[in-house]
């Protein structure tokens, strides 16, 4: 079998995407999978109904008696949990990329921690409806927050990227105190509802979330796919990187913009969904042993259908009750990463 190379470029040659054949199958594999239980995620429900009739609600929904539900109440909530999924995914295998560790994620050195206690002060402290427009905006400024607080540190004290991850998950662990201090000082009702947004999950999803996030994915993504040669270049070590000629600082300074510009909006969409961007990028290497551009198409795959399949788990497994889709992530994402570190070990 030949090691078959497409090579994409734009005209002045400055954006090279690399794909092996192999990555190319399996990223067509996971789309398939991915569309196929998109598709089955539209027939559950409530009132499950048959593959016939949710493609004539899709198509002609005119001549359907269900396209209310199907366009209008599932498929909003397919397309918010694939466009999460899918953000977080690469949101983990960039900062992992970035500071040369596994172990980081969006959630590990804090950016989800900024995100949700954002959130919460909102919901708790400053009163508002979950639900509220105001949620996204300032989940996403409590992302950038955290982030910059982490270049500050970086910056001053000269932090290898051993070191950054101890400063997040310092970050993270203060965060997380807060989040506790607001929701057990606050009243039942409202501590619930922060709660329920904490834990992460797609209920009563709606076209304005998913227009709401699709900008974000649709700029940063590709971003993060443009400069993925430069994680490739990183690897190398900082040395081998500048004498390869690549910007080091600027390259850092865009893929962290897009990592949590990524992770911030898809928590200030969701809640505070945890293991994706920790597991997926793990899976996407095991899948694909491609350079960065590939993994990353990878990572956006295997995001988008565990929070897929964990939303309906959550939806279908327990009804006539709605779970959120940030407990069955965990019962995922757990058991993968323990049988991980065991392979690891092994």
């Amino acid at each position: 079998m030949s090691n078959t190379v497409i090579v994409l470029r734009t005209r002045s040659e400055r954006l090279t995407l690399r794909l092996s054949r192999h990555t190319l199958f399996v990223v067509a594999a996971l789309g398939t999978a991915l569309l196929g239980s998109a598709f089955v995620s539209l027939c559950l429900g409530s009132h499950s109904t048959s593959p016939a009739n949710v493609f004539q609600a899709l198509v002609s929904p005119h001549e359907s008696d269900i396209a209310l539900i199907v366009r209008e109440i599932r498929l909003p909530r397919v397309l918010l949990a694939i466009l999460v999924g899918a953000a977080l995914g690469v949101a983990g295998l960039v900062l992992q990329g970035l500071v040369r560790n596994p172990l980081a994620s969006p959630d590990v050195i804090g950016i989800t921690s900024g995100a949700s206690a954002a959130a919460v002060f909102l919901l708790t402290i400053g009163g508002a409806a979950q639900g509220s427009p105001l949620i996204p905006v300032v989940a996403i400024a409590g992302a950038f927050a955290v982030a910059l607080t982490i270049l500050t540190v970086a910056w001053i004290k000269h932090a290898t990227p051993g070191q950054l991850i101890l400063v997040g998950i310092g970050i993270a662990s203060a965060m997380g105190a807060l989040i506790t201090l607001m929701i057990v000082t606050s009243p039942d009702t409202t501590a619930m509802n922060a709660y329920l947004w904490l834990t992460g999950s797609l209920y009563a999803a709606q076209w304005g979330d998913v227009l709401g996030l699709l900008p974000w994915v649709a700029v940063f993504l590709p971003l993060a796919l443009s400069r993925a040669r430069h994680l490739d270049i990183m690897a190398m070590g900082d040395d081998m990187a500048t004498s390869l000629g690549s910007a080091l600082n600027l390259n850092r300074l865009v893929l962290l913009l897009a990592a949590v510009a990524l992770a911030g909006s898809a928590v200030a969409f969701a809640g505070g969904l945890s293991f994706i961007g920790l597991v997926a990028p793990h899976m996407a290497r095991n899948l694909s042993r491609s350079g960065s551009a590939g993994l990353i198409l990878i990572a956006a795959m295997v995001g988008a259908l565990m929070l897929l399949l964990a939303d309906i788990i959550g939806r279908i497994g327990f009804a006539p009750r709605d779970l959120p889709a940030g407990v069955f992530v965990a019962c995922i994402g757990a058991p993968y990463f323990v049988y991980q570190l065991h392979r690891l070990r092994r």
